[in-house]
């Protein structure tokens, strides 16, 4: 069951989905109702999940799910990768990776292979401040809050000396 993603509650549950690349906004006009068509017919066994996405800076699908009525079963959790599988692919676009980051490099999104970010962190390329996408977030209520931090208030933290 498809909703508006500002009328799921603040504990509902989130995937984030970054994009290798910015998307255009003939692709997003072409992914929009691809989402809105799987969320419509998501469901765990047998019962219709509540559901709502956002797509924040032609880079980031964000799927929520309000778990008072119905959680997210194995199978519904694998339709949903299956989904995004499928965006991958007709678009040639790589939305699973977490190995990679993305972080505002200025006014700009960037996105990077951990490893480079490991060495740009080295260098001092990023830093502590640099603000970075905190794609591990879990609730609506920590996506709006920790999702785009200060690499030092992340798990990024790691990589900085």
């Amino acid at each position: 069951m498809l909703t508006t993603f500002e009328e799921l509650p603040d504990d509902s549950r989130i995937w984030i989905y970054q994009s290798n690349r910015k998307l255009s906004e003939e692709e997003i006009n072409q992914i929009k109702p691809r989402i809105e068509t799987f969320l419509t017919q998501w469901t765990a066994h047998g019962a219709n999940l509540e559901a709502g996405y956002e797509m924040k800076y032609n880079r980031f699908i964000v799927i929520g799910l309000n778990q008072e009525n119905a959680s997210a079963s194995g199978c519904s959790i694998d339709a949903s990768v299956h989904f995004i599988q499928s965006l991958e692919k007709e678009f040639d676009i790589d939305l699973l990776d977490k190995m990679n980051v993305t972080y505002y490099n200025g006014p700009y999104i960037a996105h990077k292979a951990l490893a480079d970010f490991k060495k740009m962190a080295k260098n001092r390329s990023v830093s502590p401040d640099t603000v970075v996408f905190n794609n591990l977030v879990n609730t609506k209520e920590e996506y709006l809050s920790h999702w785009e931090v200060p690499a030092k208030d992340s798990w990024h933290s790691r990589f900085m000396s």
